[in-house]
């Protein structure tokens, strides 16, 4: 009877000991790779830091290339500049601006702009919420900046076209295609991509993250 007790009181021991060592080994995979960030304090921004539209995200962090800042912004739905203002088109665009810190004054190293103009119909240039990632998958203390956005004109309810972009120092990698939209319980359309050359020949982390990406925003949302 005692050593069936001391079995059983044996078994308790490895499994709780088996699920905090499971438990464990989770958090560190889900946090693995991931650089950590702060807000940027937008009323004490460095000289030389200048953007358009309104900011979606301004983020700060260190890493082997320096003091990094990323802010990225959106201009919203305006009118298009080279038509009469009677007419009925629009304009939106999206920007990204990645700047090294150095002392009191700022270097931007890279920027990203894509935009829609001339649209008469239902109009969207926006960073897909919550995409937005910095991350060191390849460990090599260099971050992996990821921004991802759709563009759209269009007067019915078709995919937008959708992009990830990811810069590693001042190497850039792209990924384009189109979101899905559900047109019936059994029908979809779009959700088809492309690689780049980067991405394609560059390290399996980044095209898995790439894919993961991708797949959580594919489904085309309305109203964010």
């Amino acid at each position: 009877m005692q050593f069936k007790q001391a079995m059983q009181q044996n078994i308790t021991k490895y499994k709780t000991r088996l699920f905090l060592l499971t438990l464990i080994c989770s958090l560190t995979a889900f946090g693995q790779g991931q650089i950590k960030t702060t807000n940027l304090d937008l009323t004490k921004l460095p000289n030389g830091i200048n953007f358009n539209g309104k900011i979606k995200t301004a983020v700060r962090w260190t890493d082997k290339s320096g003091d990094n800042i990323i802010i990225t912004t959106e201009t919203g739905e305006k009118t298009s500049k080279k038509v009469e203002p009677t007419d009925d088109f629009r304009e939106a665009a999206i920007h990204a601006y990645h700047y090294i810190v150095n002392n009191d004054s700022t270097i931007l190293t890279w920027k990203v702009y894509d935009f829609i103009k001339d649209c008469s119909f239902d109009i969207e240039a926006s960073f897909i919420k919550n995409s937005f990632q910095v991350t060191d998958l390849n460990e090599d203390g260099v971050a992996e900046i990821w921004i991802m956005y759709k563009t759209v004109c269009t007067s019915d309810v078709s995919p937008c076209d959708m992009k990830i972009i990811m810069y590693q120092g001042q190497q850039k990698f792209a990924m384009r295609g189109k979101n899905k939209v559900k047109i019936s319980d059994k029908e979809f359309y779009g959700g088809e991509y492309k690689f780049d050359h980067a991405f394609a020949d560059g390290p399996k982390e980044f095209l898995e993250f790439a894919r993961k990406l991708w797949n959580k925003n594919i489904m085309q949302t309305w109203g964010e």
